[in-house]
């Protein structure tokens, strides 16, 4: 315990802060489906993917290798690194989340952890390959994979129903849902949660408390997936909304069809180490579904904006990363401070903006999408 020095016990907990906020970002991940065809119960649907993210937690630490031994050079990052890192990772979740953009969690937490390593440690510090092996080739892949799998599942699904009376149909694909929504709520435990697994052993490989190739002590694994599962639990229900209503009009058996298409493309690639987004999969699965339906309606321009987050997700962390890295590196106590004040200030910001325009579990399926309410100018609809 000696190695657990003020600075170390900051990231470990500024840590499960970032897997907190990863929990209530992407829990439509799992159940924005169900909660959109009615399959849950909101405060249901929380509470069964809380759970279930816990316990996916202990399955497995294959990611949780990657994260702490493959994207970055152990011997050459510090706890200040990391520090500065999770601040740009959960500074980009809070964001997105206000605006109701399902971007990706796991790709801001790489993001912030290569552009601090970058401007604390130099280039040779990310280990480039790697992030190209384990994060960007799976990034692109696995949404494809698992929206052509959506796809051809809700095709066959109401092909194979044609003939049967639909609110039977839709009876049984909701019973389906609840347990394949489950399915993706252990799954995200086993992906998600590991990544911050990663970075606290990261953290304590980088203090001196555990050796190099070290895997998560059991602590570490419980503390990440209680901080995840309450997370989850809160329910990001601005993308809730997105997920389940703003992509395509989502019936019964296209939420059973993608649950379960994003269910085997992100157990698989935890079995392989593969660090990839259960964001992406899960919103490729949701629009894979809607295509499959005859004349489901698409709406391109939010699944354009969606797009686009993905793409400056790991470059806008970096940035805020390296930033933060810069000011810890240079301004030592001082100005590792001043970046955790910062970044408090402008969480606490966005939390405060986020209350004029509250989403929560009775209005979650109102509409289709999030808008975000900024203060009008004085005089400006003050009349009665």
């Amino acid at each position: 315990m000696d190695h657990i020095t003020f600075l170390v016990a900051v990231v470990i907990v500024t840590a499960l802060a970032f897997d907190f906020t990863n929990g209530f970002h992407d829990t439509a991940n799992a159940m924005a489906t169900s909660i959109a065809t009615g399959a849950l119960k909101p405060k249901t649907a929380v509470l069964i993917s809380g759970v279930l993210n816990v316990v996916g937690a202990f399955l497995s630490t294959e990611v949780a290798k990657t994260i702490s031994g493959g994207i970055v050079d152990d011997t050459l990052v510090s706890p200040g690194m990391i520090f500065a890192g999770l601040v740009g990772a959960i500074l980009w979740n809070l964001l997105t989340w206000l605006v109701g953009l399902p971007s990706s969690s796991s790709h801001a937490l790489f993001g912030g952890l290569i552009g601090a390593v970058w401007v604390g440690a130099g280039s040779h510090g990310v280990h480039a390959d790697k992030v190209v092996e384990k994060i960007l080739i799976p990034a692109v892949a696995s949404p494809v994979v698992a929206g052509v799998a959506a796809l051809i599942a809700t095709y066959l699904a109401y092909k194979l129903t044609a003939r049967a009376r639909k609110d039977s149909v839709t009876k049984g694909f909701r019973l389906g849902q609840i347990a394949s929504a489950s399915l993706v709520s252990l799954a995200h435990g086993t992906n998600d949660a590991q990544k911050t697994m990663g970075v606290i052993t990261l953290t304590l490989i980088s203090a001196g408390a555990l050796g190099h190739d070290a895997g998560p002590p059991v602590w570490v694994i419980a503390s990440a997936g209680l901080a995840i599962g309450l997370g989850t639990y809160i329910g990001g229900w601005r993308i809730i909304r997105t997920m389940g209503k703003g992509l395509t009009e989502i019936q019964s058996p296209q939420g059973f069809a993608a649950e379960t298409a994003s269910t085997t493309v992100i157990l698989t690639s935890a079995h392989l180490g593969f660090a990839l987004s259960t964001t992406q999969v899960a919103s490729g699965s949701i629009l894979g579904a809607g295509l499959g339906r005859k004349l489901a309606e698409v709406r391109w321009g939010i699944a354009g904006r969606m797009v686009a987050a993905w793409l400056i997700t790991l470059p806008a962390a970096a940035l805020v990363g390296g930033i933060s890295a810069s000011a810890v590196k240079h301004g030592g106590n001082f100005g590792t401070v001043v970046v955790a004040l910062v970044g408090a200030a402008v969480a606490g910001g966005i939390v405060l903006l986020s209350r004029r325009n509250p989403v929560h579990a009775d209005n979650v399926n109102d509409h289709h999408e999030v808008a975000v309410r900024t203060p009008a100018p004085a005089g400006v609809g003050t009349a009665a």
